[in-house]
């Protein structure tokens, strides 16, 4: 599904990349599309505090309850997620042909969409997150493989330059 999700993104959306000759350049693209990726896992962490002081627990740093564990678990596991997503977007715009940078921005999009879908369907049921969870990690897995795709085969040379 995320496949057909980002290239259905890439090729219907009407924008693209500005122009962005250098690496530096690029990567302050990275960073500033990975400040929206932010706006799920800032949102769990609002939740969960307001979750944490509307909880009916007696002592406040004792047990949690199911409500406020959902929350604190989604977040702790999206930041994680996070820092290995934006390393490897970093680094695959690097890579990136000027033409394919619009990447970068739909795979941000595609990470705070696919955290949301994660937390609802955590805060339903366990099961379901399987699903959330796989268009999150699978993207990332795709990233991390054409990253050292493109540092050991593509430009060998290059690798620590």
């Amino acid at each position: 599904l995320c496949p057909c999700l980002i290239y259905g993104a890439y090729v219907f959306l009407p924008f693209d990349a500005p122009l962005l000759p250098t690496v530096s350049a690029r990567l302050v693209y990275t960073l500033r599309c990975a400040a929206f990726a932010t706006f799920p896992i800032v949102l769990g962490m609002i939740v969960s505090a307001i979750s944490r002081l509307c909880s009916s627990a007696l002592e406040p740093f004792g047990e949690l309850h199911r409500e406020v564990e959902i929350h604190r678990t989604y977040v702790s596991q999206s930041v994680h997620l996070f820092i290995l997503y934006f390393f490897n977007m970093a680094v695959l715009a690097t890579y990136l042909p000027q033409e394919l940078l619009k990447l970068i921005p739909l795979l941000t999009g595609l990470f705070a969409i696919s955290r949301l879908i994660f937390w609802m369907s955590y805060a339903i049921g366990r099961s379901f997150r399987a699903f959330g969870f796989s268009m999150t990690f699978l993207p990332l897995l795709a990233m991390l493989l054409w990253n050292l795709y493109g540092m050991f085969v593509l430009e060998p040379e290059n690798l620590l330059s």
